[in-house]
Order: C-alpha cells, then structure tokens, then sequence
C-alpha cells in the first residue's frame, strides 16, 4: 500500500488480538466514522494509532476513518464466510508477500521476515511485529503457513497481544499533541526518539487529503528513520 506520493505505508505492526478484538467490538454498533472519539476511552493513544494505521493498510477505513464497504460484512461475518472475507483481505493486503516467489507451505520464519524487511527496509524489531501480525491474520484466514512459521511463534502466542481494557479516568490529559508511539511500545526507544515523537502532531481529518498523505509519509518515515538511530 502506498500513498499518492507513491511512498509505502507499514504494515501493521499493533498486536492482532486488539485488531480482532476491535472487530468485534464493531458488532455493537458501526460508527459512520472511526477516529479517536469513538476509541479514546477503550485504547491507549499510542495503541489506537496503531490501529488506525492497520485498518488504513488492510483497506478497511479511508483517510478519513469512514468504514469501507468491505468492513461491515467482516464485522457481521461468522463461520466459513468470515475466514473467506479474512481471507480476501489478506490477499489484497499482503500481496507483496502472497505473489512473491516465497512458498509459505515451505518457507522459513527468517525468509518471511527477509521479504517484509526487504519491502519496507524496516528495523528488526518493527518487521518482527508486521510478520507477527501477518501470521496471526493469515492462519485466522485458514491459509496454510509452513510448520517452520507457525513453529517459531507457538511458545509466545499464548502471552503476546495487547488487550482492550477501559481506561479509567484519571489517565486523561489535556495536552494538545499527542505520540503516536508509546514509549513503552517502541522497539529501541530513546530520548532523542521520543523528543521528535511528543511533537509530533494529532492527526485531523479536517486536513486537505494532501496534508493527510503527507501526514502518514510523515509518521512513516519518522518511525523508520527514528528507529535505526537508536
């Protein structure tokens, strides 16, 4: 996936036990718009970044965050027609890995983790958490992943994953900027890091679509290059 500027979005790298759980949270009821009104008070700020990044790459909100068409038949899904939608998604969203010349039946888990590095040049830490996330929703899907993947995240799968919990109402704050990666969650997090990401601004989708995608480029680049400096 890539922005106008033809530049590449990340993958998502937030856990896929809060992307699941949110999707089905949504059965409650479809907001006309998803944005930080409507999961403020069940994710972290950090966190539903993250979100919102992953459901901006799978296809599955706009710029904006209005659901896209395709959300609200996964959301209402159940049984084989939801691993199919899963499924569809994963193909569309992934192809860079699904049309490469890797055999996911064989593959190793470093081969996978070669082709998300190799794409997006990410560092270890962020490709980690895009191939974790890529495996949790391909196996979700039904797709057939080689042994020597599913092998690798097995002993952690159990532990790992960010729930979502209701935050209580002391942790608010009324500061104008907020960070789009929560020091605790990023991968070699230093002080010269988390100085550029308390400016980095909120996102507004009152913004012209040219200063959403420079927005994202922006948010992109900044944790790419950020992170190699730590």
């Amino acid at each position: 996936m890539t922005t106008e500027k033809g530049r590449k979005h990340l993958p998502p790298y937030v856990s896929y036990r809060t992307f699941h759980n949110f999707v089905e949270r949504l059965q409650q009821r479809m907001p006309s718009r998803i944005d930080r009104s409507y999961w403020g008070d069940i994710l972290s700020g950090s966190t539903g970044i993250q979100l919102m990044a992953a459901l901006r790459f799978l296809g599955l909100i706009d710029a904006n965050g209005k659901p896209a068409e395709r959300l609200k038949p996964l959301v209402s899904a159940r049984g084989e027609p939801r691993t199919q939608f899963l499924r569809d998604i994963t193909y569309d969203a992934f192809g860079f890995v699904l049309k490469s010349s890797l055999d996911l039946e064989s593959a190793t888990y470093s081969q996978l983790e070669e082709v998300f590095h190799n794409t997006f040049q990410l560092t270890d830490d962020v490709s980690r958490k895009c191939v974790k996330f890529f495996i949790a929703m391909a196996s979700d899907a039904g797709m057939t992943l080689s042994p020597f993947i599913t092998r690798r995240t097995r002993s952690s799968h159990s532990s790992a994953g960010t729930k979502i919990v209701v935050k209580k109402a002391a942790g608010r704050t009324n500061r104008n900027l907020i960070v789009p990666q929560g020091k605790d969650e990023l991968p070699n997090y230093s002080s010269w890091n988390g100085k550029l990401l308390d400016k980095f601004p909120n996102f507004d989708p009152s913004w012209s679509e040219e200063l959403k995608q420079k927005w994202f480029a922006a948010f992109d680049e900044l944790l790419k290059k950020g992170l190699s400096k730590s």
